[in-house]
């Protein structure tokens, strides 16, 4: 399921991340690698703060719908 999906507060694991290379690379660099443990901390339309790797991470709707995650 994508990212925007998720509940806030659960952890979901990285299973793929979508879209062209560009994109790819950049949510690589704030840590959405296949395998990563992420948690959402908040949600506003559709745009999510999450927990990645540490780190409080901002992004879009877009690019959340890009991560493509599993629950645990």
């Amino acid at each position: 399921m994508p990212l925007t999906y998720a509940s806030i507060g659960q952890m979901n694991k990285v299973i793929k991340v979508k879209g062209q290379e560009k994109v790819k690379k950049f949510l690589e660099s704030l840590g959405f690698v296949e395998g990563s443990d992420v948690v959402i901390v908040s949600q506003l339309s559709g745009n999510v703060i999450v927990n990645i790797k540490q780190t409080r991470v901002a992004i879009s709707k877009e690019m959340a719908n890009k991560i493509i995650v599993k629950e645990g």
